[in-house]
Parts: C-alpha cells; structure tokens; sequence
C-alpha cells in the first residue's frame, strides 16, 4: 500500500470498508438492494487504470474477477456490471454490481436510478461476513 494514499471522502461516506486485498482497498456500497461492490487501489493520485504499473494492473485484474466470481457464484447475479467512471470521485475506483431481471433499476443502469436503501444491521452482517470467508486467503483488516 502506497503510504500516502487516503480514500476519497465521498467513496468513504457511502460505503463500509470489507478489507484489504493485496492491491485494493475493498468497499462494500450501502445499499442492500444490490449486492455492490467496489475495488480501490491502494495508490495515491491515480485516476486511470492506465496510471497504474503492469503488475498492478494485472492484480486489479485478478481481485476483480475473483470478486465477480463471488456476485456471480455466491449471490446467484443474473448479471454482472463493472464499470470505472470515476465523474464524481476522480480516485481509482471499480464498480462490482450484482444485478439481477428483476431489481428495481433492470434493465437500466442503478446510478440515478433511485435513493439507496441502507442495510439494516443482520443484512449488513450477513454480507460482509460472506465476502470476508469468500476472500479469507487474502483479505485483511484496514
């Protein structure tokens, strides 16, 4: 982890830090509607993956896919959406986004959509505590 790296104030008022992966910071979306995640390196100033070193990018690669792997096997998506838009927060970050024929924003995309529904204290449990076994060989505590 790149020492003067510091999430994005806006990336920590709407999320709950899961953990630490080798290269991202692991946040959980506050909004139990959606199983949603999102991937951030732990490197100060970048905006683009491209800013990021081959090796680094790779590994991004590889938490991202073991993530989808999660919304996909263990929360049963009927589709998967990862994007990096990065318009309102400029830091690095990747949308993992569990969606499914029938949540309310299908077949449309969830941002804009409507007012997110925070989790309730079981639901929120339940779900970091998922993630967390689905991660357990890797993931560590911020």
């Amino acid at each position: 982890m790149d020492e003067d790296f510091k999430l994005h104030p806006r990336l920590a008022a709407d999320c709950i830090t899961v953990g630490r992966l080798p290269l991202c910071q692991l946040l959980l979306l506050n909004d139990a509607r959606y199983p949603w995640f999102v991937l951030v390196p732990m490197q100060a100033g970048v905006t683009e993956v491209f800013e990021l070193n081959e090796t680094a990018q790779q590994q991004l690669w590889r938490e991202s896919a073991q993530l989808s792997r999660y919304l996909k096997n263990i929360c049963a998506a009927d589709k998967i959406n990862i994007g990096a838009l990065g318009n309102l927060v400029p830091q690095l970050h990747v949308h993992h986004i569990a969606r499914y024929v029938d949540d309310p924003a299908w077949p449309g995309p969830v941002w804009g959509h409507s007012a997110a529904v925070p989790y309730d204290k079981a639901g929120l449990q339940q779900r970091l505590d998922s993630v967390r076994s689905w991660f357990a060989d890797e993931l560590s505590a911020v």
